[in-house]
């Protein structure tokens, strides 16, 4: 992981970062979306200071993570939802845990207390990534919404910061 470098996201990686990410949507597992939004829609629901993305020794993009607010009531203001997506030839290189590491330092120090995601539960890839990562499951939404025409069930997962009290 040595040739890895996180840096933050910018409108240049977005050719990559839209790959990418149309990549895990045609997974079938990633997201109920299955067509990757516009740079500007992307840009425009993503905060701007925690987009990162995990770059080779030639800058290539290898993935990405960014969150979003969760609401825009000021209680809820240090909670935040998170994607993270990796190139499917970088796969398997701890990419995502790298990812999700820069995110939780960067989230921290900022003041957000709670990064949440949603995970369809046959990705359990995901699933053991954010466990190790310090995410814990909330609970299963059952039947929350339809993805290709069948209902799909949602883990909810949380980390709570222990340094923000």
């Amino acid at each position: 992981m040595a040739d890895i470098t996180i840096r933050p996201m910018d409108a240049d990686d977005a050719d990559r970062v839209l790959a990418i990410y149309q990549a895990g949507l045609d997974t079938g597992n990633a997201s109920f979306e299955t067509t990757a939004p516009t740079w500007t829609t992307f840009d425009e629901a993503k905060l701007p200071d925690h987009r990162l993305v995990a770059v080779d020794a030639d800058d290539t993009v290898l993935g990405w993570v960014a969150v979003s607010p969760t609401s825009s009531r000021a209680v809820y203001a240090g909670v935040v939802e998170h994607s993270v997506y990796v190139d499917p030839a970088a796969q398997g290189r701890g990419v995502a845990r790298l990812l999700l590491d820069a995110l939780i330092a960067s989230t921290e120090a900022a003041g957000i207390w709670t990064i949440q995601s949603g995970v369809f539960p046959e990705n359990t890839a995901s699933l053991t990534l954010h466990e190790r990562a310090g995410f814990r499951i909330i609970g299963i939404r059952e039947r929350v919404g339809r993805h290709d025409g069948r209902w799909r069930d949602v883990v909810l997962l949380e980390r709570r910061s222990p340094a923000i009290t």
